[in-house]
């Protein structure tokens, strides 16, 4: 059987530094690719040994394939022939090659040791503290040209779309009458439950629908709706935008001109502020009929007295409070979830940051802004 040379991606890298009158030759052969592992490292001391006088040439007519494995050789034999005062002639080397190895540097850079920053309280403070102001005011800016676009809308004269915002409206309203029909009625449940194991002890089972007509009213109702449209809406908000962000399409429409507040944001934020109060009205009367069926499965009423006992204890000044807390719950899901939006990276990676993000400050968010709600109906005697 004829013997076959082995296939040329088998041979291995070797190099070979010789002598001559006046110069240096290194000898390249064999395959120089990088993800074989084999490239060797030339080392500093046979060119540390030549007289600085003679120049250093290549060799490469017994090169096989080569890509970068090759250029970081070469770079290594380079630097150290400029460390020894060896002047290098590449006039041999292939132009890519050539071309690769001069945008190289001759020396590497100095590496500078990490700086350890000492424990510097008021320097991070004052950082965070700048940094909460600056984003207070980008998103207080957001907030001012949203309203402008917003009574612009009244006046039908802003630019945005009217399919956009009926399309946010639909997404943030019909679409989530669901979970919120489902949240808002266990939640009537577990009140009505709660109450009726405490209230029957003392023969006060008629006031379980006092209990249930308040909390879910005053409290239950715009938060659930709120907490829920933060990770449903708010969430998709972020993810959109950020989406757009990475896809180079809010460049796009800052470069034709189209303002995006009044593109993108203002329907956003437009659609939650009409929807969300409607969605809070229907979780009160999903919430009460959630007490009004375990009502009437453990206590002793009827139907007719818990009905005129809810009636009489939620008076309409609690559905206002509630109405106005759920459009700031909406404004506040709304800006903070576009912004979020705004500033994410443009990795898909940043998109679920982003929307995770959202869910959390939108989340956090309107808990703190109904502790403030909280403390102003005090205030006010509500």
């Amino acid at each position: 059987m004829p013997h076959r040379p082995p296939p040329q991606s088998d041979l291995p890298p070797a190099w070979q530094l010789l002598h001559a009158s006046g110069s240096s030759v290194l000898a390249l052969s064999g395959d120089w690719i990088a993800q074989s592992g084999r490239i060797p490292v030339f080392p500093t001391k046979p060119l540390a040994e030549v007289a600085a006088s003679r120049t250093l040439t290549f060799d490469i007519t017994g090169i096989g394939r080569w890509d970068s494995g090759l250029i970081a050789f070469l770079w290594d034999a380079k630097r150290s022939a400029m460390t020894a005062g060896v002047a290098v002639d590449g006039s041999t080397l292939p132009a890519s090659a050539r071309t690769l190895l001069e945008l190289l540097p001759d020396t590497l850079p100095p590496v500078r040791p990490d700086v350890r920053r000492g424990f510097r309280p008021l320097a991070r403070i004052g950082g965070g503290t700048l940094g909460l102001l600056s984003e207070l005011g980008v998103q207080t800016t957001l907030l001012a040209t949203t309203a402008k676009g917003g009574v612009l809308a009244l006046a039908g004269r802003a630019r945005m779309r009217r399919v956009d915002l009926l399309g946010n409206v639909r997404d943030a309203g019909p679409s989530a009458l669901i979970i919120v029909s489902v949240v808002n009625f266990l939640i009537g449940a577990i009140l009505a439950f709660v109450g009726a194991v405490q209230l029957r002890k003392f023969a006060a089972d008629i006031y379980v629908a006092n209990l249930v007509g308040l909390a879910v009213v005053r409290e239950m109702a715009a938060v659930m709706t709120a907490i829920i449209m933060a990770g449903r809406t708010g969430g998709a908000y972020a993810a959109r935008i950020a989406t757009m962000q990475g896809n180079e399409e809010i460049d796009a429409l800052t470069v034709i001109g189209i303002p995006v507040a009044d593109y993108i944001l203002l329907p956003s934020i437009l659609a939650l502020v009409f929807t969300m109060p409607f969605l809070y009205l229907y979780g009160c009367l999903v919430g009460m009929v959630g007490g009004f069926v375990v009502a009437l499965g453990m206590l002793n009423i009827t139907g007719a007295g818990y009905l005129n006992q809810t009636l009489g204890s939620v008076p309409l000044d609690q559905f206002a409070f509630g109405f106005v807390k759920s459009i700031a719950f909406a404004i506040l899901i709304g800006v903070t979830s576009c912004r979020i939006g705004l500033k994410a990276g443009r990795s898909a990676a940043d998109v679920g940051v982003a929307a995770t993000r959202a869910v959390v400050m939108g989340i956090v968010g309107v808990i703190a802004l109904d502790a403030v709600f909280a403390v102003l109906a005090d205030v006010v005697g509500l």
